[in-house]
Protein backbone atom coordinates (compact mmCIF):
# COMPACT_ATOMS: atom_id res chain seq x y z
CA UNK A 1 0.00 0.00 0.00
CA UNK A 2 1.45 3.52 -0.53
CA UNK A 3 3.04 5.63 1.61
CA UNK A 4 1.96 9.35 2.16
CA UNK A 5 4.97 11.46 1.37
CA UNK A 6 5.18 15.20 2.38
CA UNK A 7 7.87 15.77 -1.10
CA UNK A 8 6.84 14.35 -4.82
CA UNK A 9 9.35 12.51 -6.55
CA UNK A 10 11.91 14.47 -8.42
CA UNK A 11 11.73 14.60 -12.29
CA UNK A 12 12.71 16.99 -15.03
CA UNK A 13 10.37 19.33 -15.98
CA UNK A 14 9.65 20.41 -19.41
CA UNK A 15 7.60 23.78 -20.86
CA UNK A 16 7.17 23.63 -24.68
CA UNK A 17 5.19 26.76 -26.19
CA UNK A 18 4.27 24.66 -29.37
CA UNK A 19 2.67 21.69 -29.85
CA UNK A 20 4.99 20.19 -31.91
CA UNK A 21 7.52 20.77 -29.05
CA UNK A 22 5.29 18.72 -27.02
CA UNK A 23 4.82 15.75 -29.30
CA UNK A 24 8.82 16.12 -29.93
CA UNK A 25 9.19 15.49 -25.81
CA UNK A 26 6.52 12.72 -25.81
CA UNK A 27 8.54 10.92 -28.44
CA UNK A 28 11.93 11.30 -26.70
CA UNK A 29 10.64 10.37 -23.48
CA UNK A 30 7.97 7.47 -24.73
CA UNK A 31 6.29 5.81 -21.91
CA UNK A 32 8.18 7.42 -19.15
CA UNK A 33 7.20 11.25 -19.70
CA UNK A 34 3.53 12.80 -17.97
CA UNK A 35 1.03 15.05 -19.31
CA UNK A 36 0.57 18.11 -17.46
CA UNK A 37 -2.42 20.33 -18.02
CA UNK A 38 -4.11 22.00 -15.04
CA UNK A 39 -1.97 19.58 -12.78
CA UNK A 40 -4.64 18.87 -9.71
CA UNK A 41 -4.91 15.24 -11.34
CA UNK A 42 -1.62 15.09 -11.54
CA UNK A 43 -0.15 16.60 -8.34
CA UNK A 44 -2.37 13.81 -6.67
CA UNK A 45 -0.45 11.36 -7.74
CA UNK A 46 2.54 13.13 -7.21
CA UNK A 47 2.40 13.66 -3.83
CA UNK A 48 1.01 9.92 -3.35
CA UNK A 49 4.36 9.16 -5.05
CA UNK A 50 2.26 6.20 -6.29
CA UNK A 51 2.81 7.87 -10.15
CA UNK A 52 6.68 8.63 -10.87
CA UNK A 53 7.73 9.91 -13.93
CA UNK A 54 11.32 10.78 -15.43
CA UNK A 55 9.69 13.39 -17.31
CA UNK A 56 7.09 15.86 -17.18
CA UNK A 57 5.71 17.88 -20.02
CA UNK A 58 3.89 21.20 -18.83
CA UNK A 59 1.71 22.43 -21.41
CA UNK A 60 0.58 25.84 -19.70
CA UNK A 61 2.72 27.47 -22.00
CA UNK A 62 1.48 26.54 -25.67
CA UNK A 63 -0.92 29.08 -26.33
CA UNK A 64 -2.38 27.22 -29.73
CA UNK A 65 -4.14 24.84 -26.69
CA UNK A 66 -6.16 27.71 -25.17
CA UNK A 67 -9.35 29.69 -26.16
CA UNK A 68 -12.84 28.76 -27.40
CA UNK A 69 -13.09 29.72 -30.89
CA UNK A 70 -15.64 29.77 -33.66
CA UNK A 71 -15.16 27.94 -36.74
CA UNK A 72 -17.12 26.83 -39.79
CA UNK A 73 -19.18 24.07 -38.38
CA UNK A 74 -19.66 25.27 -34.45
CA UNK A 75 -17.37 25.99 -31.83
CA UNK A 76 -13.51 24.74 -30.87
CA UNK A 77 -12.34 24.35 -27.21
CA UNK A 78 -8.35 24.49 -27.31
CA UNK A 79 -7.71 21.40 -24.37
CA UNK A 80 -6.08 23.42 -22.23
CA UNK A 81 -9.36 25.84 -21.62
CA UNK A 82 -10.23 26.01 -18.53
CA UNK A 83 -13.51 25.00 -17.57
CA UNK A 84 -14.43 28.52 -15.82
CA UNK A 85 -13.88 29.72 -19.40
CA UNK A 86 -16.24 26.99 -20.31
CA UNK A 87 -18.98 27.79 -17.58
CA UNK A 88 -19.43 31.27 -18.59
CA UNK A 89 -18.59 31.56 -22.47
CA UNK A 90 -21.71 32.90 -23.72
CA UNK A 91 -21.20 30.78 -27.05
CA UNK A 92 -21.27 27.80 -24.62
CA UNK A 93 -24.11 29.03 -22.14
CA UNK A 94 -26.41 30.09 -25.50
CA UNK A 95 -26.01 26.85 -27.90
CA UNK A 96 -24.48 24.10 -25.99
CA UNK A 97 -25.42 24.41 -22.18
CA UNK A 98 -25.24 21.06 -21.08
CA UNK A 99 -21.24 21.27 -21.35
CA UNK A 100 -21.43 24.55 -19.58
CA UNK A 101 -23.73 22.84 -17.19
CA UNK A 102 -21.07 20.03 -16.91
CA UNK A 103 -18.60 22.02 -16.16
CA UNK A 104 -20.10 24.18 -13.48
CA UNK A 105 -20.18 20.97 -11.68
CA UNK A 106 -17.14 20.19 -11.61
CA UNK A 107 -15.08 20.43 -7.54
CA UNK A 108 -15.10 24.17 -6.47
CA UNK A 109 -14.79 27.48 -8.62
CA UNK A 110 -11.22 27.56 -7.51
CA UNK A 111 -10.29 23.89 -8.94
CA UNK A 112 -12.50 24.86 -11.95
CA UNK A 113 -10.08 27.83 -12.39
CA UNK A 114 -6.98 26.09 -12.69
CA UNK A 115 -8.93 23.16 -13.99
CA UNK A 116 -9.05 21.99 -17.90
CA UNK A 117 -10.76 20.74 -20.26
CA UNK A 118 -8.75 18.14 -21.92
CA UNK A 119 -7.35 17.58 -18.42
CA UNK A 120 -11.16 16.69 -17.31
CA UNK A 121 -11.72 14.46 -19.84
CA UNK A 122 -8.04 12.62 -19.57
CA UNK A 123 -8.05 11.99 -16.15
CA UNK A 124 -7.24 8.15 -14.12
CA UNK A 125 -10.59 6.67 -12.01
CA UNK A 126 -10.63 7.62 -8.64
CA UNK A 127 -10.71 4.42 -7.22
CA UNK A 128 -9.06 4.05 -3.98
CA UNK A 129 -7.75 0.85 -3.94
CA UNK A 130 -5.61 1.67 -7.26
CA UNK A 131 -4.54 5.77 -6.39
CA UNK A 132 -3.05 4.27 -3.09
CA UNK A 133 -0.77 1.98 -5.17
CA UNK A 134 -2.76 -1.52 -4.64
CA UNK A 135 -1.52 -4.09 -7.02
CA UNK A 136 -4.43 -4.25 -9.30
CA UNK A 137 -5.51 -5.19 -12.70
CA UNK A 138 -5.41 -1.72 -13.91
CA UNK A 139 -1.87 -1.09 -11.81
CA UNK A 140 -0.39 -4.09 -13.53
CA UNK A 141 -1.16 -6.63 -10.93
CA UNK A 142 -3.59 -9.87 -10.82
CA UNK A 143 -6.56 -9.23 -8.99
CA UNK A 144 -9.74 -6.30 -8.61
CA UNK A 145 -9.57 -5.20 -4.64
CA UNK A 146 -12.69 -3.31 -5.05
CA UNK A 147 -14.71 -6.17 -6.63
CA UNK A 148 -13.85 -8.56 -3.47
CA UNK A 149 -16.65 -9.82 -1.40
CA UNK A 150 -16.08 -7.23 1.78
CA UNK A 151 -14.60 -4.40 -0.37
CA UNK A 152 -15.84 -0.66 0.13
CA UNK A 153 -17.24 -0.26 -3.60
CA UNK A 154 -19.64 2.06 -3.28
CA UNK A 155 -18.53 4.52 -5.57
CA UNK A 156 -17.69 1.94 -8.40
CA UNK A 157 -19.62 0.68 -11.35
CA UNK A 158 -22.81 -1.57 -11.63
CA UNK A 159 -22.42 -2.17 -15.91
CA UNK A 160 -19.20 -2.70 -18.15
CA UNK A 161 -16.67 -4.33 -16.16
CA UNK A 162 -14.37 -6.50 -17.27
CA UNK A 163 -11.78 -7.60 -14.22
CA UNK A 164 -11.84 -3.69 -13.40
CA UNK A 165 -14.98 -2.00 -11.51
CA UNK A 166 -13.71 1.54 -10.74
CA UNK A 167 -15.47 4.45 -13.06
CA UNK A 168 -14.95 7.02 -15.07
CA UNK A 169 -14.84 10.43 -13.00
CA UNK A 170 -15.13 13.32 -15.51
CA UNK A 171 -18.14 15.41 -15.56
CA UNK A 172 -17.86 17.04 -18.84
CA UNK A 173 -17.49 13.29 -20.64
CA UNK A 174 -21.26 12.30 -20.89
CA UNK A 175 -21.98 16.35 -21.93
CA UNK A 176 -19.32 16.03 -25.07
CA UNK A 177 -20.90 12.68 -26.05
CA UNK A 178 -24.33 14.40 -25.99
CA UNK A 179 -23.08 17.02 -28.08
CA UNK A 180 -21.44 14.87 -30.83
CA UNK A 181 -18.26 16.18 -29.76
CA UNK A 182 -15.02 15.16 -31.92
CA UNK A 183 -11.93 14.91 -30.32
CA UNK A 184 -8.65 15.50 -32.19
CA UNK A 185 -5.77 13.30 -30.74
CA UNK A 186 -2.08 14.23 -32.04
CA UNK A 187 1.03 12.41 -32.33
CA UNK A 188 4.14 12.90 -34.48
CA UNK A 189 2.24 10.78 -36.72
CA UNK A 190 -0.57 13.06 -37.68
CA UNK A 191 -4.15 13.73 -36.14
CA UNK A 192 -6.49 11.70 -35.28
CA UNK A 193 -10.40 12.74 -34.64
CA UNK A 194 -12.50 10.32 -32.40
CA UNK A 195 -16.31 11.20 -31.84
CA UNK A 196 -16.19 11.50 -27.74
CA UNK A 197 -18.00 8.39 -27.02
CA UNK A 198 -15.07 6.32 -28.92
CA UNK A 199 -12.44 8.94 -27.18
CA UNK A 200 -13.33 6.53 -23.87
CA UNK A 201 -12.86 3.11 -23.39
CA UNK A 202 -12.94 0.12 -20.77
CA UNK A 203 -10.88 -2.58 -19.42
CA UNK A 204 -11.84 -4.72 -21.94
CA UNK A 205 -9.90 -3.30 -24.50
CA UNK A 206 -6.89 -1.51 -22.44
CA UNK A 207 -7.16 -2.40 -19.05
CA UNK A 208 -4.02 0.59 -17.90
CA UNK A 209 -6.47 3.26 -19.79
CA UNK A 210 -9.56 4.86 -19.77
CA UNK A 211 -8.96 7.09 -23.35
CA UNK A 212 -7.85 6.29 -26.29
CA UNK A 213 -4.56 8.07 -26.22
CA UNK A 214 -1.86 6.43 -25.87
CA UNK A 215 1.98 7.64 -23.95
CA UNK A 216 2.96 9.73 -27.19
CA UNK A 217 -0.63 10.99 -28.04
CA UNK A 218 -1.71 14.72 -27.20
CA UNK A 219 -5.44 15.70 -26.45
CA UNK A 220 -5.50 19.29 -29.08
CA UNK A 221 -8.64 20.40 -29.43
CA UNK A 222 -12.48 19.71 -29.25
CA UNK A 223 -14.83 20.48 -31.74
CA UNK A 224 -18.69 20.39 -31.13
CA UNK A 225 -20.67 20.80 -34.49
CA UNK A 226 -23.15 23.14 -34.91
CA UNK A 227 -25.64 20.58 -35.55
CA UNK A 228 -26.83 20.03 -31.69
CA UNK A 229 -26.60 24.29 -31.31
CA UNK A 230 -29.77 24.99 -28.88
CA UNK A 231 -31.23 21.85 -28.77
CA UNK A 232 -32.89 20.87 -25.58
CA UNK A 233 -30.27 19.96 -23.09
CA UNK A 234 -30.67 18.08 -19.64
CA UNK A 235 -27.52 17.71 -17.39
CA UNK A 236 -27.92 16.15 -13.78
CA UNK A 237 -25.16 15.40 -11.17
CA UNK A 238 -26.22 13.12 -8.00
CA UNK A 239 -22.73 13.44 -5.64
CA UNK A 240 -22.56 13.13 -1.77
CA UNK A 241 -21.75 16.90 -1.45
CA UNK A 242 -23.16 20.05 -3.27
CA UNK A 243 -19.26 20.72 -3.75
CA UNK A 244 -16.00 19.20 -4.75
CA UNK A 245 -17.13 15.90 -4.98
CA UNK A 246 -17.06 13.60 -7.65
CA UNK A 247 -20.05 12.23 -9.43
CA UNK A 248 -21.82 9.16 -7.92
CA UNK A 249 -23.81 8.80 -11.30
CA UNK A 250 -24.67 11.75 -14.11
CA UNK A 251 -26.39 12.20 -17.09
CA UNK A 252 -26.29 14.50 -20.03
CA UNK A 253 -29.03 14.46 -23.01
CA UNK A 254 -29.56 16.46 -26.15
CA UNK A 255 -33.04 16.61 -27.90
CA UNK A 256 -34.16 17.95 -30.81
CA UNK A 257 -37.88 17.89 -31.36
CA UNK A 258 -40.37 18.80 -34.30
CA UNK A 259 -43.95 19.60 -33.72
CA UNK A 260 -43.57 18.47 -30.07
CA UNK A 261 -42.14 15.23 -30.92
CA UNK A 262 -38.50 14.38 -30.34
CA UNK A 263 -36.53 14.39 -33.60
CA UNK A 264 -33.33 12.75 -32.18
CA UNK A 265 -32.08 12.26 -29.07
CA UNK A 266 -28.43 11.93 -27.45
CA UNK A 267 -28.03 10.33 -24.05
CA UNK A 268 -25.03 9.60 -22.45
CA UNK A 269 -24.70 8.31 -18.26
CA UNK A 270 -21.57 8.39 -16.47
CA UNK A 271 -20.96 7.44 -13.45
CA UNK A 272 -21.53 3.73 -13.68
CA UNK A 273 -19.29 2.20 -15.55
CA UNK A 274 -15.70 2.67 -16.46
CA UNK A 275 -16.79 4.84 -19.39
CA UNK A 276 -19.35 7.01 -19.74
CA UNK A 277 -22.15 4.92 -21.96
CA UNK A 278 -24.20 6.09 -24.67
CA UNK A 279 -27.75 4.53 -24.01
CA UNK A 280 -28.51 4.18 -28.13
CA UNK A 281 -31.44 1.74 -27.22
CA UNK A 282 -33.15 4.53 -25.10
CA UNK A 283 -32.02 6.78 -27.57
CA UNK A 284 -34.69 5.24 -29.96
CA UNK A 285 -37.46 4.28 -27.82
CA UNK A 286 -37.96 7.91 -27.02
CA UNK A 287 -37.62 8.90 -30.89
CA UNK A 288 -40.93 10.22 -32.09
CA UNK A 289 -42.73 10.67 -28.93
CA UNK A 290 -43.43 13.71 -26.60
CA UNK A 291 -41.52 12.69 -23.37
CA UNK A 292 -44.28 11.85 -21.94
CA UNK A 293 -44.24 9.91 -18.09
CA UNK A 294 -45.34 6.76 -19.93
CA UNK A 295 -42.09 6.89 -22.14
CA UNK A 296 -39.44 8.54 -19.46
CA UNK A 297 -40.60 5.39 -17.33
CA UNK A 298 -39.90 3.10 -19.90
CA UNK A 299 -36.70 4.74 -20.76
CA UNK A 300 -35.73 4.20 -17.34
CA UNK A 301 -36.11 0.79 -16.85
CA UNK A 302 -34.66 -0.17 -20.24
CA UNK A 303 -31.55 1.90 -19.19
CA UNK A 304 -30.96 -0.21 -16.31
CA UNK A 305 -31.13 -3.58 -17.96
CA UNK A 306 -27.93 -5.38 -17.44
CA UNK A 307 -26.94 -3.86 -14.35
CA UNK A 308 -24.91 -5.77 -11.58
CA UNK A 309 -24.37 -3.90 -8.62
CA UNK A 310 -21.63 -4.62 -6.35
CA UNK A 311 -22.26 -5.07 -2.74
CA UNK A 312 -22.06 -1.50 -1.43
CA UNK A 313 -23.55 0.17 -4.50
CA UNK A 314 -27.02 -1.12 -5.60
CA UNK A 315 -28.32 2.05 -5.30
CA UNK A 316 -26.90 3.30 -8.18
CA UNK A 317 -28.94 1.18 -10.15
CA UNK A 318 -32.34 3.25 -9.09
CA UNK A 319 -29.51 6.08 -9.00
CA UNK A 320 -29.51 5.78 -13.29
CA UNK A 321 -33.08 4.93 -13.59
CA UNK A 322 -34.41 8.13 -11.89
CA UNK A 323 -32.09 10.45 -13.55
CA UNK A 324 -32.68 9.05 -17.16
CA UNK A 325 -36.20 9.17 -16.54
CA UNK A 326 -35.70 13.03 -15.10
CA UNK A 327 -33.69 13.52 -18.58
CA UNK A 328 -36.51 12.24 -21.50
CA UNK A 329 -39.06 14.02 -19.08
CA UNK A 330 -37.29 17.08 -19.05
CA UNK A 331 -38.99 17.72 -22.99
CA UNK A 332 -42.01 16.78 -22.49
Amino acid sequence: MAKIRDMIPAFELFQPTTVGDALELLDEHRGQAWVLAGGLDSFDWFKDRVKRPSAVVDLGGISELTGIRDVEDGIEIGAMTSLTEIERDERVRSGFSVLADAARHVATPQIRNQGTLGGNVSQDTRCWYYRSGWPCYRAGGNTCYAAAPQAMNREHCIMGRSRCVAVNPSDTAPALIAVDAKMVVESNGGSTVHDAEDFFIGPAIDITRMTVMKSQDLLTRIHIPARWADADFYYEKIRDRGSWDFQLVSVAAAFRKSEGKIEEARISVNGVAPFPVRLDAVERLVQGTSGDESTASAAGELAIQGARPLRHNDYKVAMMRNLVRRAVRSVS
